[in-house]
C-alpha cells in the first residue's frame, strides 16, 4: 500500500539533496496529497534536513558499506522517524521496508529492516557520545559563526515557533504568548491562517528579531519612504503603521503578487513599484534624491533563517557570498543615492554571516557619504545582548532559547552626510 507522507519526503529530500532545490519549491512541485500527509512529510524531511549529521552519524556504525543513494534516503527517514519523532518502531520500520520494495529496491529490503530493526532497539546508545549540534552543522558555518556557533547549533535543532505582529487596536488571537518586545509568539506548527482574525487582517507573519528592523529609524509619522526589497511585506506593513509614506519595490512578479495580497489583507495602502532597486534607483535618483528613509532588506544567504528553512544549510557554500556581497555593495550604493542629506538607512539582512553584515557596512562608510548612527540601549530596552560593540544589531537564534529564540540578522543605522 502507498504512503504518501512517506513518498512526498522521499520526493523533497531528492529534491533537496539531489538536485540542490529549495524546500519550498519541492513542496510546491508535489503532486496533489491531502493536507494532512503534505504537512507530515515536510516536518519529516525538514527533521531529516535539521538532524542529517546526527543521523548519518547513528546509520553508518550500522552499515558495511554504503547503500545506494534511494535506499539511503529511505534509511534516514527511518532514523529520523523513530530518533526524533516518537515514531512506534515498528511503524517507522515497515513503513520503511514497504517503500524499498515500492521503488524497486526489493534486494535491500531487508538491508533496511536489519538497519532500522537495530536502530529502534539500540537509537539511544547510538546518539551516545555524538555531538549532534556539530554534526549538524557544516564546518564552515560552524566556524563563520564564532563563539556563539553552538548556541545557534542547538536552537537549529527545533522547530521556529510562529511569531505575529499585531496591528494597532486588533483583537490578539487566544493562545499566543507576548514577548518583550511586542511579538505574539506560537507554538511550532501553528497555521497563521487557522487563527482568528487573520482574515480581518488583524496581524501578519514576522519573526521577533524580523519585527525590530524599522524599530531602529526611530520616528516616521509623515517620512517618504522607500523600501527596496519589500516582499513578503511585513516591514513594509510596519512602516505604513508608523506613519510613513511608502514606496515599496519588488523586483520578482510573483513576490510583488505576494506583497500586494499581503497588504490588502491588512488594509494597508503603499506606492508599489515592480523594478530592479538598482536600475530604478538609477533612474529616479538623479532627479529626486530625497526620501527622508531607506530600507534596504537586502537578498542574502539566508543562514539566520535555517531553523525555518533547514535546507539552506545544505545548499549554500562559502563562495555563493561572493556574489551575494557585491550584490549587497550596489544595493547600499543605490541606497544612499536615494537618500536626501541627514536621510536614514537601515541595512539589513537575515544572514549570520559577517561578510554580509558587519563587513558590507565598513566597505559603503569606506566608499560612500555614510555615517554609521550607533544604536543605544534605549533603542532595545527589551535586548540588550542584542546591541554589538559597533552600535549594530546582531541577532541569533540562540538568543532567548528559553523563549524559543529568534531568527539571525544583522542591522546598521546610517545617515547620509
Amino acid at each position: 500500500m502507498n504512503d504518501p507522507t512517506r513518498e512526498a519526503a522521499f520526493a523533497l529530500l531528492v529534491a533537496v539533496l539531489e538536485r540542490r532545490e529549495t524546500l519550498t519549491s519541492a513542496l510546491d512541485a508535489l503532486p496533489a496529497i491531502p493536507a494532512r500527509d503534505r504537512a507530515a512529510a515536510h516536518l519529516l524531511a525538514a527533521t531529516v534536513l535539521r538532524r542529517l549529521g546526527t543521523i548519518d552519524a547513528a546509520l553508518e556504525p550500522l552499515l558495511r558499506k554504503a547503500p545506494p543513494q534511494p535506499v539511503r534516503q529511505i534509511l534516514r527517514l527511518g532514523a529520523a522517524a523513530l530518533l526524533f519523532l516518537a515514531t512506534p518502531p515498528h511503524a517507522a520500520v515497515s513503513t520503511a521496508v514497504a517503500q524499498a520494495r515500492r521503488r524497486e529496491l526489493a534486494p535491500f529490503a531487508g538491508l533496511v529492516n536489519a538497519v532500522l530493526r537495530r536502530l529502534a532497539t539500540f537509537g539511544a546508545e547510538a546518539l551516545a557520545g555524538l555531538d549532534e549540534p556539530r554534526l549538524d552543522t557544516p564546518p564552515w558555518l560552524w566556524a563563520s559563526w564564532g563563539p556563539a556557533a553552538r548556541a545557534i547549533a542547538v536552537a537549529h535543532q527545533t522547530e521556529a515557533p510562529l511569531d505575529l505582529t499585531l496591528l494597532p487596536g486588533r483583537t490578539a488571537p487566544p493562545g499566543g504568548v507576548m514577548l518583550p518586545s511586542g511579538t505574539l509568539r506560537f507554538p511550532p506548527g501553528t497555521a497563521p491562517t487557522a487563527l482568528a482574525g487573520f482574515a480581518a487582517g488583524n496581524f501578519f507573519v514576522q519573526d521577533a528579531a524580523a519585527a525590530l528592523i524599522v524599530q531602529l529609524f526611530g520616528p516616521l509619522e509623515g517620512a517618504e519612504v522607500v523600501d527596496l526589497c519589500a516582499a513578503p511585506g511585513g516591514k513594509t506593513a510596519q512602516l505604513v503603521l508608523a506613519g510613513a509614506r511608502v514606496t515599496a519595490l519588488e523586483r520578482v512578479a510573483e513576490r510583488q503578487a505576494r506583497l500586494a495580497c499581503n497588504l490588502a489583507r491588512l488594509g494597508l495602502a503603499v506606492t508599489l513599484v515592480r523594478a530592479d532597486a538598482n536600475a530604478w534607483g538609477d533612474e529616479i535618483a538623479p532627479a529626486r534624491p530625497c526620501f527622508d528613509a531607506v530600507l534596504l532588506d537586502a537578498p542574502c544567504s539566508a543562514t539566520g533563517t535555517i531553523r525555518r528553512h533547514p535546507e539552506i544549510a545544505h545548499l549554500r557554500r562559502p563562495q555563493d557570498l561572493r556574489a551575494l556581497t557585491a550584490a549587497q555593495d550596489r544595493l547600499l550604493a543605490t541606497a544612499c543615492r536615494l537618500l536626501r542629506p541627514g536621510g536614514r538607512l537601515i541595512y539589513a539582512v537575515c544572514s549570520l554571516q559577517p561578510e554580509e553584515g558587519p563587513a558590507r557596512v565598513a566597505a559603503a562608510l569606506e566608499r560612500l557619504p555614510l555615517r554609521r548612527a550607533p544604536l543605544a540601549a534605549a533603542d532595545l530596552p527589551f535586548l540588550p545582548e542584542a546591541l554589538d560593540a559597533a552600535g549594530d544589531l546582531r541577532t541569533h537564534p540562540g538568543i532567548w532559547a528559553e523563549r524559543g529564540g529568534m531568527d539571525g540578522f544583522f542591522a546598521a543605522r546610517l545617515i547620509r552626510l
